[in-house]
Formats: C-alpha cells, structure tokens, sequence
C-alpha cells in the first residue's frame, strides 16, 4: 500500500494507469514556454514527462480517504471496457484497479462515498462496470457526489458544446446515467460537507462544475484538486491552462486562490494526476509558487498502464 495519514484520515494512493497520454507538453500546455520545460528537464524527467517521446506523462489514479468510519473514493478514473472512440488512449482498457483497491482493503460493496471533482472521461469510469451488456454502478452501497454544473452541463440532452469536443462521448451514458437512475447520486452546489474532516467545494474553470475537496484534521491539512493542475509546471507557471479547460480566465482565477491557499496554509495540494511523490507542499515566491517538498508516497517505477491491454 502506498499510504500517509494526515490528522484522524488515511489516504491511499490506487493505481489505475501510468503513462505517456500521447499528448506533446506545448499541446497540452500551451502557455508554458519550451524554455520552462528545458529549465526543468532535470526533475520533470522521467515521472512527468518522457522525453523519449517528447509527451506527457500522467497517472490515472484514485484517492481513497478513510474517515469517520467511512471508505471515500475521490475520482475514478477511466474504467474497463468503456468505448471512447475520441479519445483512444483511455478506450476499451482491461486493468487491475479493483484489485489494486482491494490490495489497499476495499472491496466494492465497501465504499461509501465516491466523489467525482468533475465528469471528464478519466474521472468517473470506475463509476460503473459491464454487467453482461448494462452498464451498473460498480460500489453498491455509495453515494455518489456529483457537482450539479457539470452534471447539467455534460448531459448531452442539454446541446452544451464542450472545449474538449467530442472527447467525452459516451461518459454521461455509460459512466454518469446509470449511476443517477440508480438513485445513487447527490448532485450538489454550493459545498458539501462530508464530515467534520472533509468538505466539497466549487472551482469552476477547467469544467463549470470542477471542484476540490479539502481536508482539515488535526492541524492537518490536504486539498484534492483534480485538475486544477495536471502538472508540477502549473505550480511554477500558475496562469497555465491545459488545452481542456472551459473557461481559462476562470480556470487561472482558481488556481491562483486555491495554490495561495494551499501556500498559507501549510497544506498538501494533491491533484488526480500526477506521477512521481504524486502530491507536494507549495510555498509562495513573489508572484508565483514554488514546490517546497514531496508527498512521502513512493513513485511509481515504471511509465506503463498496470495490467492494461487495448
């Protein structure tokens, strides 16, 4: 297990995929200057960027909190079996990520709570599994939080024409529907408070409905930020958007907050997806941010989905 507790709650890292995302980091990441990716080659190479390739490299990964009792997945990556004929690194893949949770103690039915910080592709496809020909919610007994912007915004009935383009075709069908017809999901705005440790709360600009999830235990501090950031660059480089977010302005705006957050605070800024230490703590240098030191969570060794065949 790859584990750290922080005041009363233990997070565990569960590996879904590590790889190339087959994407070049001035595509991904067109406001960072090639100078800046040069500048940095010697930490960002190999758990962030392979430069074999010249792409980006990425986990797909899920954060599981244990608190008050309860077993909280954050994010759920891309899934088995899914068709995503727009997006084909994450289509059709076999992978061992319910083995992994089970190697960390989880079985399905023992979820709780799944939260998803926003429904593209590579955040809600463990959401649901095959069963025969029906896609059926894959943790039984969880509630599913769901901010209720991108929820709406992401049902295609509702026409909304996406950045991202086609790139999510058949996630609301097959990862998000089936959930809510099953009267799993809380779809929720505002904030969500899910204990006295942990609390939802909005960070519109990647997606409309993007959010964090902060933890406060203990004099312990953490907050999951999905993809407010896809890369240690971004804490560098704070106005860097990926090529995926919604509404840039918005998506600098919040990420500025949250990193000063993170910043004064002490806390542990953790996004969905990075490799390496996979979390870091940030400090403030002058207007910008800097990474004042590693997660203890042990890198993953290799740049290869686990268990993953097309």
């Amino acid at each position: 297990m790859d584990e750290i507790t922080l005041g009363d709650v233990t997070v565990t890292r569960v590996r879904e995929f590590y790889g190339s995302t087959e994407i070049a980091p001035e595509t991904f990441f067109p406001d960072i200057r090639q100078e800046e990716w040069d500048e940095n080659a010697d930490w960002m190479v190999p758990h962030f960027v392979d430069s074999r390739t010249h792409t980006v490299n990425a986990a797909i990964q899920t954060w599981l909190l244990r608190s008050e009792g309860k077993n909280i997945l954050v994010d759920t990556g891309v899934g088995n079996h899914k068709d995503r004929p727009y997006a084909p690194v994450w289509s059709r893949l076999e992978t061992d990520f319910l083995a992994n949770l089970a190697r960390a103690g989880v079985r399905p039915e023992d979820v709780d709570i799944v939260v998803n910080t926003h429904l593209h592709v590579d955040h809600v496809g463990w959401n649901t599994f095959l069963d025969g020909r029906t896609w059926v919610p894959t943790f039984p007994n969880a509630t599913y939080l769901i901010p209720k912007d991108d929820f709406e915004f992401w049902n295609p009935e509702n026409g909304h024409k996406p950045v991202l383009g086609r790139g999510n075709q058949n996630v609301f069908e097959d990862s998000v529907a089936p959930v809510h017809a099953a009267g799993q999901t809380l779809l929720w705005e505002e904030g969500h408070r899910i204990d006295g440790n942990l609390r939802l709360d909005p960070a519109p600009g990647h997606t409309p409905g993007s959010s964090v999830l902060t933890l406060d235990s203990g004099g312990d501090r953490a907050v999951f930020v999905g993809d407010m950031l896809h890369t240690p660059a971004q804490i560098l480089a704070p106005d860097a958007n990926s090529c995926f977010c919604e509404d840039p302005a918005e998506s600098r705006a919040t990420r500025r907050r949250i990193l000063g957050w993170a910043a004064d605070r002490n806390a542990l800024l953790v996004p969905a997806h990075l490799g390496g230490h996979g979390a870091a703590e940030v400090e403030r240098t002058g207007g910008a941010f800097a990474i004042k030191g590693w997660a203890p969570f042990t890198p993953y060794a290799e740049a290869r989905p686990e268990g993953a065949v097309k």
